[in-house]
């Protein structure tokens, strides 16, 4: 359990949810994490959780950061490389929904969905990118969406910020690659996160909205946030050398489903 032994890894959105089993996964596989997180106290509940399940010789350290501000992400990254030396890994995972009708939305709900789940990612790409290109190593790994390459109907606008971060991942893993600098994507389906659970909550029947929801997958379940950090852990990992600009799919087969 020593895949990632040696590395500092930096995972934005880690106080919960995919994120936060991210970072679990990491430190069981001996990396040095840091948890960037809007709800500081939530991100060092998890640190402490970490710390618990892992042994006191764990290396965690939760920073309080908003994605959408470049001075607070790259005060976290300062802050992480003081603690535990250059980043070798970034997980840009934080991300919200917004799901609006496109003629009565807001311009501030748009640029809220934008301001996060793009703008996040490409934050904390430049922030870690100058030392990853200067060491010649590097491994970026963006949590983007299956809304990034399928469209449901209500769900607008998060699905285009969702194709903006799969451009984003193909482009950079391209202009760095020369750089040993990879750059790959990951994109979950329907996952059991506390956000779904919410969403599941506010319908009219909420366990009837579930069970639409199971029905819809061909594996008749929704999966498990550690299902996506496996392959978060996979694609950081020496493992994965010769994988760049590509994003792997989490879904339990639901997209290659044909729906009449």
């Amino acid at each position: 359990m020593n895949r990632l032994s040696g590395k500092v890894a930096f995972v934005t959105g880690a106080g919960r949810g995919i994120g936060a089993a991210i970072a679990h996964a990491f430190a069981a596989e001996g990396a040095a994490v840091v948890l960037a997180e809007l709800d500081g106290e939530t991100a060092r509940e998890t640190a402490r959780e970490i710390a618990r399940q892992h042994g006191d010789a764990v290396q965690v350290l939760a920073h309080e950061t908003d994605v959408t501000q470049p001075g607070s992400v790259r005060a976290a990254v300062d802050a992480a490389e003081r603690a535990f030396g250059p980043i070798d890994v970034l997980v840009n995972n934080a991300g919200i929904n917004v799901f609006a009708d496109p003629l009565t939305m807001t311009d501030a709900d748009w640029r809220r969905c934008f301001a996060v789940d793009l703008d996040g990612v490409w934050n904390g790409c430049r922030a870690v990118l100058p030392g990853m290109v200067a060491r010649g190593a590097g491994s970026i790994v963006n949590i983007a969406s299956t809304h990034a390459f399928q469209i449901i109907p209500g769900c607008f606008p998060y699905p285009v910020a969702k194709h903006g971060v799969l451009g984003l991942t193909r482009a950079l893993g391209i202009e760095y690659a020369p750089k040993n600098v990879r750059v790959n994507a990951i994109a979950p389906g329907y996952i059991e996160t506390q956000l779904t659970r919410d969403w599941w909550d506010a319908q009219p029947d909420p366990q009837a909205a579930r069970q639409e929801t199971l029905a819809l997958s061909p594996m008749k379940r929704i999966g498990r946030p550690e299902e996506v950090a496996m392959t978060a852990v996979f694609l950081a990992s020496e493992e994965a050398p010769f994988i760049n600009a590509s994003c792997i799919t989490i879904d339990g087969g639901r997209t290659a489903l044909y729906h009449d």
